[in-house]
Protein backbone atom coordinates (compact mmCIF):
# COMPACT_ATOMS: atom_id res chain seq x y z
CA UNK A 1 0.00 0.00 0.00
CA UNK A 2 3.19 2.17 1.04
CA UNK A 3 4.48 1.91 -3.20
CA UNK A 4 0.86 2.18 -4.10
CA UNK A 5 0.58 5.89 -2.43
CA UNK A 6 4.01 6.61 -3.23
CA UNK A 7 3.20 6.28 -7.00
CA UNK A 8 0.25 7.91 -7.01
CA UNK A 9 2.21 10.62 -5.40
CA UNK A 10 4.31 11.22 -8.13
CA UNK A 11 1.90 11.15 -10.75
CA UNK A 12 0.11 14.12 -8.68
CA UNK A 13 3.38 15.66 -8.60
CA UNK A 14 3.78 15.44 -12.20
CA UNK A 15 0.90 17.26 -13.08
CA UNK A 16 -1.59 14.62 -13.43
CA UNK A 17 -5.10 14.05 -12.45
CA UNK A 18 -5.98 11.18 -10.43
CA UNK A 19 -9.25 10.00 -10.86
CA UNK A 20 -10.74 7.94 -8.05
CA UNK A 21 -14.79 8.85 -8.55
CA UNK A 22 -14.40 10.91 -5.24
CA UNK A 23 -11.59 14.11 -5.07
CA UNK A 24 -12.32 15.68 -8.39
CA UNK A 25 -12.25 19.37 -8.38
CA UNK A 26 -13.84 21.99 -10.55
CA UNK A 27 -10.13 23.74 -10.90
CA UNK A 28 -9.30 19.87 -12.30
CA UNK A 29 -12.10 19.34 -14.92
CA UNK A 30 -10.65 23.19 -16.14
CA UNK A 31 -7.57 22.19 -16.21
CA UNK A 32 -7.82 19.13 -18.41
CA UNK A 33 -10.36 20.15 -20.63
CA UNK A 34 -7.67 23.23 -21.61
CA UNK A 35 -5.25 20.61 -21.93
CA UNK A 36 -3.12 21.64 -19.27
CA UNK A 37 -2.79 18.09 -17.52
CA UNK A 38 -3.20 14.64 -17.89
CA UNK A 39 -5.22 12.28 -16.31
CA UNK A 40 -4.48 8.46 -14.99
CA UNK A 41 -6.99 6.42 -12.62
CA UNK A 42 -5.79 5.84 -9.18
CA UNK A 43 -5.38 2.62 -7.78
CA UNK A 44 -8.55 3.24 -5.64
CA UNK A 45 -10.10 3.72 -8.57
CA UNK A 46 -9.18 0.36 -10.77
CA UNK A 47 -9.85 -1.21 -7.39
CA UNK A 48 -13.16 -0.25 -7.42
CA UNK A 49 -13.61 -0.95 -11.25
CA UNK A 50 -12.30 -4.15 -10.70
CA UNK A 51 -15.06 -4.49 -7.54
CA UNK A 52 -18.11 -3.50 -9.36
CA UNK A 53 -17.10 -5.07 -12.78
CA UNK A 54 -16.98 -8.70 -10.95
CA UNK A 55 -21.09 -8.32 -10.04
CA UNK A 56 -22.05 -7.61 -13.57
CA UNK A 57 -20.09 -10.86 -14.51
CA UNK A 58 -21.80 -12.70 -11.71
CA UNK A 59 -24.90 -11.05 -12.84
CA UNK A 60 -24.72 -12.56 -16.80
CA UNK A 61 -22.97 -15.86 -15.15
CA UNK A 62 -26.17 -16.57 -13.41
CA UNK A 63 -28.57 -15.18 -15.77
CA UNK A 64 -30.37 -13.12 -13.79
CA UNK A 65 -32.74 -10.80 -14.82
CA UNK A 66 -31.36 -6.77 -14.48
CA UNK A 67 -32.37 -3.89 -15.99
CA UNK A 68 -29.92 -2.87 -18.66
CA UNK A 69 -27.91 -5.60 -18.03
CA UNK A 70 -30.27 -8.78 -19.50
CA UNK A 71 -33.01 -6.59 -20.44
CA UNK A 72 -33.66 -3.92 -23.29
CA UNK A 73 -34.43 -0.27 -22.49
CA UNK A 74 -36.38 2.25 -21.42
CA UNK A 75 -39.81 0.95 -22.49
CA UNK A 76 -38.36 -2.43 -23.28
CA UNK A 77 -37.34 -2.94 -19.58
CA UNK A 78 -39.19 -6.16 -20.02
CA UNK A 79 -37.76 -7.58 -22.70
CA UNK A 80 -35.47 -10.64 -22.22
CA UNK A 81 -32.11 -10.47 -23.62
CA UNK A 82 -30.41 -13.98 -23.95
CA UNK A 83 -27.28 -14.05 -22.58
CA UNK A 84 -25.64 -14.41 -26.16
CA UNK A 85 -26.79 -11.17 -26.97
CA UNK A 86 -25.81 -8.87 -23.90
CA UNK A 87 -22.73 -7.50 -26.22
CA UNK A 88 -24.72 -6.92 -29.38
CA UNK A 89 -27.50 -4.97 -27.08
CA UNK A 90 -24.71 -2.76 -25.97
CA UNK A 91 -23.10 -1.92 -29.32
CA UNK A 92 -26.90 -1.13 -30.55
CA UNK A 93 -27.76 1.20 -27.90
CA UNK A 94 -24.73 3.19 -28.78
CA UNK A 95 -25.96 3.24 -32.40
CA UNK A 96 -29.68 3.39 -31.64
CA UNK A 97 -28.95 6.55 -29.23
CA UNK A 98 -26.36 8.62 -31.49
CA UNK A 99 -29.25 11.24 -32.78
CA UNK A 100 -27.58 14.13 -31.65
CA UNK A 101 -27.93 17.23 -34.29
CA UNK A 102 -26.77 20.32 -34.02
CA UNK A 103 -22.79 22.06 -33.50
CA UNK A 104 -20.36 19.67 -32.39
CA UNK A 105 -19.26 20.94 -28.59
CA UNK A 106 -15.94 22.82 -28.82
CA UNK A 107 -12.21 20.65 -28.02
CA UNK A 108 -12.97 22.32 -24.02
CA UNK A 109 -16.32 21.00 -23.48
CA UNK A 110 -15.66 17.40 -25.12
CA UNK A 111 -12.41 17.17 -22.96
CA UNK A 112 -14.80 17.97 -19.51
CA UNK A 113 -17.55 15.21 -20.89
CA UNK A 114 -14.84 12.86 -21.17
CA UNK A 115 -12.77 13.22 -17.98
CA UNK A 116 -16.20 13.77 -16.23
CA UNK A 117 -17.63 10.08 -17.52
CA UNK A 118 -14.16 8.66 -16.79
CA UNK A 119 -14.37 9.47 -13.04
CA UNK A 120 -18.14 8.68 -12.46
CA UNK A 121 -17.23 5.16 -13.82
CA UNK A 122 -14.12 5.55 -11.44
CA UNK A 123 -16.02 5.87 -8.66
CA UNK A 124 -16.88 2.04 -9.47
CA UNK A 125 -20.87 2.27 -9.25
CA UNK A 126 -21.24 1.06 -13.03
CA UNK A 127 -19.85 -2.23 -13.36
CA UNK A 128 -17.85 -1.33 -16.46
CA UNK A 129 -14.37 -2.83 -17.00
CA UNK A 130 -10.97 -1.27 -16.44
CA UNK A 131 -10.24 -1.38 -20.14
CA UNK A 132 -13.05 0.36 -21.27
CA UNK A 133 -12.21 3.69 -18.99
CA UNK A 134 -8.40 3.38 -19.52
CA UNK A 135 -9.33 4.07 -23.21
CA UNK A 136 -11.74 6.67 -22.55
CA UNK A 137 -8.38 8.34 -20.41
CA UNK A 138 -5.68 7.55 -23.40
CA UNK A 139 -8.21 9.01 -26.30
CA UNK A 140 -8.24 12.47 -23.78
CA UNK A 141 -4.33 12.40 -22.83
CA UNK A 142 -4.14 11.74 -26.95
CA UNK A 143 -5.88 14.56 -28.12
CA UNK A 144 -8.43 12.40 -29.67
CA UNK A 145 -12.17 14.20 -29.25
CA UNK A 146 -15.03 12.65 -29.99
CA UNK A 147 -17.26 14.75 -32.18
CA UNK A 148 -20.48 15.56 -29.91
CA UNK A 149 -23.42 17.20 -31.42
CA UNK A 150 -24.81 20.02 -28.81
CA UNK A 151 -28.45 19.35 -29.21
CA UNK A 152 -30.82 16.36 -28.17
CA UNK A 153 -30.58 16.00 -24.37
CA UNK A 154 -33.18 15.92 -22.28
CA UNK A 155 -31.24 16.20 -19.19
CA UNK A 156 -32.82 12.79 -17.92
CA UNK A 157 -32.00 9.34 -18.16
CA UNK A 158 -29.00 11.27 -18.32
CA UNK A 159 -27.35 12.66 -21.23
CA UNK A 160 -28.32 9.93 -23.30
CA UNK A 161 -27.56 11.37 -27.37
CA UNK A 162 -24.53 13.56 -26.54
CA UNK A 163 -22.54 10.95 -24.91
CA UNK A 164 -23.84 8.32 -27.31
CA UNK A 165 -22.10 9.76 -29.42
CA UNK A 166 -18.78 9.86 -27.02
CA UNK A 167 -19.01 6.51 -26.38
CA UNK A 168 -19.19 5.29 -30.62
CA UNK A 169 -15.77 6.35 -30.40
CA UNK A 170 -14.40 3.74 -28.15
CA UNK A 171 -16.10 1.14 -30.88
CA UNK A 172 -14.43 2.52 -33.34
CA UNK A 173 -17.82 3.99 -34.72
CA UNK A 174 -18.32 8.11 -34.97
CA UNK A 175 -16.02 10.50 -36.18
CA UNK A 176 -13.45 12.32 -34.38
CA UNK A 177 -11.35 15.77 -34.45
CA UNK A 178 -7.74 14.99 -34.12
CA UNK A 179 -5.23 17.77 -34.59
CA UNK A 180 -7.46 19.92 -35.87
CA UNK A 181 -8.93 17.75 -38.40
CA UNK A 182 -12.19 15.56 -38.20
CA UNK A 183 -11.76 12.10 -39.39
CA UNK A 184 -13.23 8.80 -38.60
CA UNK A 185 -13.03 6.88 -34.67
CA UNK A 186 -11.27 4.23 -36.21
CA UNK A 187 -8.25 6.61 -38.14
CA UNK A 188 -8.07 8.52 -35.24
CA UNK A 189 -7.80 5.42 -32.93
CA UNK A 190 -5.28 3.92 -35.13
CA UNK A 191 -3.10 7.00 -35.65
CA UNK A 192 -2.17 6.81 -31.66
CA UNK A 193 -2.07 3.26 -31.23
CA UNK A 194 -5.22 2.44 -29.96
CA UNK A 195 -7.33 -0.07 -30.53
CA UNK A 196 -11.17 0.14 -30.57
CA UNK A 197 -13.51 -2.26 -27.60
CA UNK A 198 -15.84 -4.94 -27.98
CA UNK A 199 -18.49 -3.73 -25.32
CA UNK A 200 -19.95 -5.90 -22.89
CA UNK A 201 -23.13 -6.40 -20.84
CA UNK A 202 -23.77 -3.08 -19.19
CA UNK A 203 -20.77 -1.13 -20.19
CA UNK A 204 -22.67 0.76 -23.14
CA UNK A 205 -25.43 2.03 -20.59
CA UNK A 206 -22.82 3.02 -18.15
CA UNK A 207 -21.33 5.04 -20.73
CA UNK A 208 -24.10 7.25 -21.86
CA UNK A 209 -26.45 6.83 -19.00
CA UNK A 210 -25.39 10.11 -16.80
CA UNK A 211 -25.31 13.62 -16.64
CA UNK A 212 -21.60 14.50 -17.59
CA UNK A 213 -22.71 16.92 -20.77
CA UNK A 214 -24.74 19.81 -18.21
CA UNK A 215 -22.15 19.16 -15.38
CA UNK A 216 -19.13 19.68 -18.16
CA UNK A 217 -20.94 22.79 -19.50
CA UNK A 218 -22.13 23.53 -15.88
CA UNK A 219 -18.38 23.48 -14.84
CA UNK A 220 -16.62 25.85 -17.40
CA UNK A 221 -19.33 28.38 -17.11
CA UNK A 222 -19.68 28.89 -13.64
CA UNK A 223 -15.40 29.03 -12.91
CA UNK A 224 -15.55 31.89 -16.48
CA UNK A 225 -18.42 33.59 -14.38
CA UNK A 226 -16.48 33.88 -10.82
CA UNK A 227 -13.73 35.49 -12.69
CA UNK A 228 -16.56 37.40 -14.86
CA UNK A 229 -17.83 38.69 -11.51
CA UNK A 230 -14.04 40.38 -10.70
CA UNK A 231 -14.22 41.66 -13.81
CA UNK A 232 -17.80 43.36 -13.61
CA UNK A 233 -16.13 45.12 -10.63
CA UNK A 234 -13.30 46.39 -12.24
CA UNK A 235 -15.61 47.85 -14.83
CA UNK A 236 -17.54 49.06 -12.37
CA UNK A 237 -14.52 50.98 -10.52
CA UNK A 238 -13.52 52.56 -13.86
CA UNK A 239 -16.49 53.76 -14.90
CA UNK A 240 -17.16 54.89 -11.26
CA UNK A 241 -14.01 57.34 -11.94
CA UNK A 242 -15.07 58.21 -15.40
CA UNK A 243 -18.22 59.70 -14.57
CA UNK A 244 -17.16 60.96 -10.72
CA UNK A 245 -19.11 58.66 -8.87
CA UNK A 246 -18.50 58.56 -5.40
CA UNK A 247 -17.46 55.00 -3.25
CA UNK A 248 -19.38 55.91 -0.12
CA UNK A 249 -21.80 53.26 -1.44
CA UNK A 250 -19.68 50.56 -0.81
CA UNK A 251 -18.27 51.67 2.80
CA UNK A 252 -18.41 48.49 5.11
CA UNK A 253 -20.22 49.59 7.74
CA UNK A 254 -23.16 49.74 4.91
CA UNK A 255 -22.98 46.32 4.14
CA UNK A 256 -22.56 44.56 7.68
CA UNK A 257 -26.20 45.99 8.20
CA UNK A 258 -27.54 43.83 5.49
CA UNK A 259 -24.63 41.26 5.74
CA UNK A 260 -25.23 38.78 2.18
CA UNK A 261 -21.92 37.46 1.95
CA UNK A 262 -21.33 38.09 -1.95
CA UNK A 263 -22.87 41.51 -1.21
CA UNK A 264 -19.95 42.36 1.49
CA UNK A 265 -17.01 40.58 -0.72
CA UNK A 266 -18.15 42.81 -4.10
CA UNK A 267 -18.15 46.36 -1.57
CA UNK A 268 -14.95 45.11 -0.54
CA UNK A 269 -13.29 44.44 -4.30
CA UNK A 270 -14.98 48.22 -4.95
CA UNK A 271 -13.25 50.08 -2.34
CA UNK A 272 -9.89 48.02 -3.15
CA UNK A 273 -10.09 49.00 -6.34
CA UNK A 274 -11.02 52.90 -5.99
CA UNK A 275 -8.50 53.40 -2.76
CA UNK A 276 -6.48 56.60 -3.74
CA UNK A 277 -7.87 57.74 -6.40
CA UNK A 278 -7.13 61.56 -7.11
CA UNK A 279 -10.17 61.84 -9.10
CA UNK A 280 -12.24 61.09 -6.52
CA UNK A 281 -10.53 63.35 -4.31
CA UNK A 282 -10.87 66.43 -6.72
CA UNK A 283 -15.10 65.96 -6.36
CA UNK A 284 -15.33 65.05 -2.55
CA UNK A 285 -17.62 68.25 -2.64
CA UNK A 286 -19.59 68.02 -5.25
CA UNK A 287 -23.17 68.87 -5.13
CA UNK A 288 -24.69 65.86 -6.16
CA UNK A 289 -25.98 63.81 -3.15
CA UNK A 290 -25.66 60.26 -4.62
CA UNK A 291 -25.41 58.31 -8.11
CA UNK A 292 -27.35 56.56 -9.90
CA UNK A 293 -28.59 52.48 -8.97
CA UNK A 294 -26.57 51.36 -11.46
CA UNK A 295 -22.68 52.73 -9.93
CA UNK A 296 -24.41 52.59 -6.05
CA UNK A 297 -25.89 49.60 -6.19
CA UNK A 298 -22.80 47.45 -7.33
CA UNK A 299 -22.57 45.06 -4.80
CA UNK A 300 -25.94 44.32 -4.51
CA UNK A 301 -26.10 43.49 -7.80
CA UNK A 302 -22.65 42.07 -8.43
CA UNK A 303 -22.95 40.43 -4.85
CA UNK A 304 -26.38 38.52 -5.61
CA UNK A 305 -24.70 36.84 -8.83
CA UNK A 306 -21.53 35.97 -6.98
CA UNK A 307 -24.15 34.24 -4.88
CA UNK A 308 -25.31 32.10 -7.48
CA UNK A 309 -22.55 31.17 -8.75
CA UNK A 310 -21.61 29.78 -5.13
CA UNK A 311 -24.22 28.00 -4.68
CA UNK A 312 -23.88 26.59 -8.46
CA UNK A 313 -20.38 25.77 -7.62
CA UNK A 314 -21.45 23.59 -4.54
CA UNK A 315 -23.87 21.56 -6.70
CA UNK A 316 -21.36 21.04 -9.02
CA UNK A 317 -19.03 19.72 -6.64
CA UNK A 318 -21.32 16.89 -5.30
CA UNK A 319 -22.22 16.19 -8.86
CA UNK A 320 -18.56 15.78 -10.63
CA UNK A 321 -18.10 13.12 -8.20
CA UNK A 322 -21.66 10.95 -8.18
CA UNK A 323 -22.33 8.34 -9.89
CA UNK A 324 -25.30 8.90 -12.16
CA UNK A 325 -26.64 6.08 -13.98
CA UNK A 326 -28.48 3.30 -14.18
CA UNK A 327 -28.96 0.57 -12.71
CA UNK A 328 -26.29 1.14 -10.39
CA UNK A 329 -23.91 -1.82 -9.05
CA UNK A 330 -23.30 -2.28 -5.11
CA UNK A 331 -21.38 -5.11 -3.79
CA UNK A 332 -24.53 -6.99 -2.67
CA UNK A 333 -27.26 -5.49 -5.10
CA UNK A 334 -28.03 -4.27 -8.49
CA UNK A 335 -29.90 -1.24 -7.95
CA UNK A 336 -32.68 0.73 -10.02
CA UNK A 337 -32.81 4.55 -9.52
CA UNK A 338 -33.30 8.49 -10.66
CA UNK A 339 -29.25 9.46 -10.35
CA UNK A 340 -29.45 10.27 -13.93
CA UNK A 341 -32.06 12.80 -13.69
CA UNK A 342 -30.58 15.90 -13.84
CA UNK A 343 -33.17 18.39 -11.90
CA UNK A 344 -30.36 19.66 -9.37
CA UNK A 345 -27.99 21.00 -12.06
CA UNK A 346 -31.09 22.16 -14.25
CA UNK A 347 -31.79 24.33 -11.79
CA UNK A 348 -29.11 25.95 -10.62
CA UNK A 349 -27.65 26.81 -14.06
CA UNK A 350 -31.24 28.37 -15.00
CA UNK A 351 -30.14 30.77 -11.93
CA UNK A 352 -26.52 31.38 -13.06
CA UNK A 353 -27.94 32.27 -16.56
CA UNK A 354 -29.76 34.88 -14.46
CA UNK A 355 -27.26 35.92 -12.71
CA UNK A 356 -24.64 36.00 -15.69
CA UNK A 357 -27.29 38.10 -17.36
CA UNK A 358 -27.82 40.82 -14.44
CA UNK A 359 -24.06 41.80 -14.80
CA UNK A 360 -24.37 42.17 -18.52
CA UNK A 361 -27.86 44.62 -17.48
CA UNK A 362 -25.83 46.73 -15.38
CA UNK A 363 -23.19 46.70 -16.86
CA UNK A 364 -24.97 48.19 -19.95
CA UNK A 365 -26.29 50.75 -17.89
CA UNK A 366 -23.17 51.95 -16.68
CA UNK A 367 -21.73 52.05 -20.26
CA UNK A 368 -25.25 54.43 -21.33
CA UNK A 369 -24.56 56.97 -17.98
CA UNK A 370 -21.04 57.73 -19.70
CA UNK A 371 -21.89 58.02 -23.73
CA UNK A 372 -25.21 60.21 -22.54
CA UNK A 373 -24.22 63.99 -21.72
CA UNK A 374 -27.06 64.36 -19.34
CA UNK A 375 -25.90 61.53 -17.08
CA UNK A 376 -22.07 61.53 -17.39
CA UNK A 377 -21.23 65.01 -15.65
CA UNK A 378 -19.27 66.42 -18.40
CA UNK A 379 -18.55 64.08 -21.00
CA UNK A 380 -18.39 64.60 -24.26
CA UNK A 381 -21.65 63.05 -25.97
CA UNK A 382 -21.08 59.38 -26.88
CA UNK A 383 -17.22 60.54 -25.71
CA UNK A 384 -15.94 61.96 -28.90
CA UNK A 385 -14.56 65.49 -28.80
CA UNK A 386 -15.97 66.55 -32.74
CA UNK A 387 -18.91 65.05 -31.83
CA UNK A 388 -21.14 65.47 -35.65
CA UNK A 389 -18.50 64.33 -37.37
CA UNK A 390 -17.89 61.42 -35.55
CA UNK A 391 -19.98 59.70 -34.01
CA UNK A 392 -17.68 58.29 -31.33
CA UNK A 393 -18.86 55.07 -29.02
CA UNK A 394 -22.59 55.88 -29.48
CA UNK A 395 -23.56 52.32 -31.55
CA UNK A 396 -20.83 50.01 -29.37
CA UNK A 397 -23.69 50.88 -26.72
CA UNK A 398 -26.51 49.88 -29.13
CA UNK A 399 -24.72 46.71 -29.58
CA UNK A 400 -24.27 46.01 -25.55
CA UNK A 401 -28.45 46.97 -25.66
CA UNK A 402 -28.72 44.56 -28.31
CA UNK A 403 -26.93 41.95 -26.28
CA UNK A 404 -28.50 42.33 -22.60
CA UNK A 405 -31.97 42.18 -25.01
CA UNK A 406 -30.98 38.80 -26.15
CA UNK A 407 -30.05 37.43 -23.22
CA UNK A 408 -33.00 38.37 -21.23
CA UNK A 409 -34.74 35.69 -23.67
CA UNK A 410 -31.99 32.90 -23.59
CA UNK A 411 -32.41 33.81 -19.52
CA UNK A 412 -35.93 32.07 -19.69
CA UNK A 413 -35.79 29.01 -17.34
CA UNK A 414 -35.64 25.70 -19.48
CA UNK A 415 -36.14 24.16 -16.04
CA UNK A 416 -39.68 24.45 -16.35
CA UNK A 417 -40.28 22.82 -19.10
CA UNK A 418 -40.88 18.86 -19.02
CA UNK A 419 -42.23 16.65 -21.93
CA UNK A 420 -42.72 12.77 -21.95
CA UNK A 421 -40.87 10.45 -23.97
CA UNK A 422 -40.13 6.99 -24.10
CA UNK A 423 -43.53 5.99 -24.39
CA UNK A 424 -44.49 8.04 -21.50
CA UNK A 425 -41.48 5.83 -19.47
CA UNK A 426 -39.67 8.42 -19.29
CA UNK A 427 -42.77 11.15 -17.77
CA UNK A 428 -40.66 14.18 -16.35
CA UNK A 429 -37.16 15.58 -17.44
CA UNK A 430 -34.82 18.25 -16.53
CA UNK A 431 -34.17 20.03 -19.72
CA UNK A 432 -30.74 20.42 -17.73
CA UNK A 433 -28.45 20.28 -20.82
CA UNK A 434 -30.28 23.46 -22.80
CA UNK A 435 -30.56 25.38 -19.54
CA UNK A 436 -26.11 25.10 -19.37
CA UNK A 437 -26.19 25.89 -22.95
CA UNK A 438 -28.25 28.99 -23.05
CA UNK A 439 -26.09 29.82 -19.76
CA UNK A 440 -22.95 29.55 -21.86
CA UNK A 441 -24.78 31.78 -24.19
CA UNK A 442 -25.32 33.91 -22.39
CA UNK A 443 -21.70 33.69 -20.59
CA UNK A 444 -20.33 34.61 -24.16
CA UNK A 445 -22.49 37.46 -24.36
CA UNK A 446 -21.71 39.43 -21.05
CA UNK A 447 -18.17 39.17 -21.66
CA UNK A 448 -18.60 41.33 -24.95
CA UNK A 449 -20.95 43.65 -22.96
CA UNK A 450 -18.37 43.83 -20.09
CA UNK A 451 -15.88 44.56 -23.31
CA UNK A 452 -17.76 47.38 -24.24
CA UNK A 453 -18.12 49.00 -20.80
CA UNK A 454 -14.34 48.68 -20.42
CA UNK A 455 -13.68 50.16 -23.54
CA UNK A 456 -15.99 53.68 -22.56
CA UNK A 457 -14.49 53.65 -19.21
CA UNK A 458 -10.74 53.91 -21.46
CA UNK A 459 -12.03 56.77 -23.07
CA UNK A 460 -13.57 58.14 -20.98
CA UNK A 461 -10.97 58.52 -18.28
CA UNK A 462 -9.05 59.71 -21.23
CA UNK A 463 -10.93 62.99 -20.99
CA UNK A 464 -11.09 62.90 -17.28
CA UNK A 465 -6.93 62.71 -16.66
CA UNK A 466 -6.11 64.99 -19.73
CA UNK A 467 -4.76 62.06 -21.82
CA UNK A 468 -6.01 61.41 -24.86
CA UNK A 469 -4.49 63.16 -28.18
CA UNK A 470 -5.19 66.50 -28.10
CA UNK A 471 -5.83 68.96 -31.61
CA UNK A 472 -5.67 72.50 -31.06
CA UNK A 473 -8.06 73.11 -33.73
CA UNK A 474 -10.98 71.22 -32.23
CA UNK A 475 -12.76 72.25 -29.02
CA UNK A 476 -12.51 69.37 -26.99
CA UNK A 477 -14.67 68.46 -23.65
CA UNK A 478 -13.68 67.68 -20.67
CA UNK A 479 -13.43 68.51 -16.84
CA UNK A 480 -10.60 70.80 -16.62
CA UNK A 481 -10.22 70.56 -12.77
CA UNK A 482 -9.79 67.06 -12.88
CA UNK A 483 -6.84 67.49 -15.76
CA UNK A 484 -3.63 65.96 -14.69
CA UNK A 485 -5.24 63.81 -11.66
CA UNK A 486 -4.68 59.80 -11.90
CA UNK A 487 -7.45 57.50 -10.95
CA UNK A 488 -7.22 54.95 -8.05
CA UNK A 489 -4.53 52.11 -8.80
CA UNK A 490 -6.91 49.40 -9.25
CA UNK A 491 -8.89 51.36 -11.89
CA UNK A 492 -5.90 52.89 -13.47
CA UNK A 493 -4.18 49.22 -13.89
CA UNK A 494 -7.10 48.34 -16.20
CA UNK A 495 -7.12 51.51 -17.59
CA UNK A 496 -3.54 51.14 -18.76
CA UNK A 497 -3.71 47.66 -19.72
CA UNK A 498 -6.71 48.77 -21.83
CA UNK A 499 -4.23 51.42 -23.85
CA UNK A 500 -1.38 48.91 -24.71
CA UNK A 501 -3.38 47.58 -27.48
CA UNK A 502 -6.40 50.05 -27.51
CA UNK A 503 -5.57 53.80 -28.34
CA UNK A 504 -7.57 56.74 -27.70
CA UNK A 505 -10.68 57.32 -30.06
CA UNK A 506 -9.85 60.21 -31.57
CA UNK A 507 -11.24 60.11 -35.18
CA UNK A 508 -14.37 57.18 -36.10
CA UNK A 509 -12.89 53.84 -36.65
CA UNK A 510 -14.05 50.69 -37.16
CA UNK A 511 -15.42 49.98 -33.57
CA UNK A 512 -16.33 45.89 -34.17
CA UNK A 513 -12.01 45.73 -33.95
CA UNK A 514 -11.93 48.05 -30.78
CA UNK A 515 -14.52 45.99 -29.28
CA UNK A 516 -13.25 42.53 -30.28
CA UNK A 517 -10.03 43.69 -28.39
CA UNK A 518 -11.73 44.89 -24.99
CA UNK A 519 -13.09 41.57 -25.10
CA UNK A 520 -10.12 39.46 -25.71
CA UNK A 521 -8.94 41.50 -22.89
CA UNK A 522 -11.66 40.78 -20.55
CA UNK A 523 -11.64 37.27 -21.67
CA UNK A 524 -8.28 36.28 -21.84
CA UNK A 525 -7.99 37.11 -17.88
CA UNK A 526 -5.18 39.57 -19.11
CA UNK A 527 -7.35 42.18 -17.08
CA UNK A 528 -7.85 40.79 -14.11
CA UNK A 529 -4.34 39.88 -13.77
CA UNK A 530 -2.83 43.15 -14.48
CA UNK A 531 -5.44 44.76 -12.17
CA UNK A 532 -4.93 42.00 -9.32
CA UNK A 533 -1.05 42.33 -9.56
CA UNK A 534 -1.39 45.95 -8.77
CA UNK A 535 -4.15 45.50 -5.99
CA UNK A 536 -3.93 42.42 -4.52
CA UNK A 537 -6.38 39.10 -5.24
CA UNK A 538 -9.81 40.30 -5.62
CA UNK A 539 -12.97 38.40 -3.83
Amino acid sequence: MATVAKRDQQKAASNTVLLDGNSLTLEDVERVANGLAKVALSQEGIKQLRDSRAVVERIVAEKQVVYGITTGFGKFKDVRIPSEDTERLQHNLLLSHAAGVGAPFDKQITRAVMLLRTNALAKGFSGVRVEVVQLLLDMLNAGIHPVIPCQGSLGASGDLAPLSHLALALIGKGTCELDGKVVSSSEALKAKSLNSIQLQAKEGLALINGTQVMAALGTIVVLEAERLAKVADICGAMTIEAVLGSKQPFLEQIQQIRPHPGQILAARNLIRLLADSQLMESHVNCPMVQDAYSLRCMPQVHGASRQAFSHARMVLEIEINSATDNPLVFPDAVLVGGNFHGQPLALVMDYVAIAIAELANISERRTERMVNPALSNGLPTFLTAEGGLNSGLMIAQYTAASLVSENKSLAHPASVDSIPTSANQEDHVSMGTIGCRKAKAILENAKNVLGIELLCAAQGLDFRTGAFPTNDNVKTVHCHETKGLKPATGAEAGYKLVRKTLKHIHEDRELHHEIAEATRVVNSGELLSAVELAVGTLN
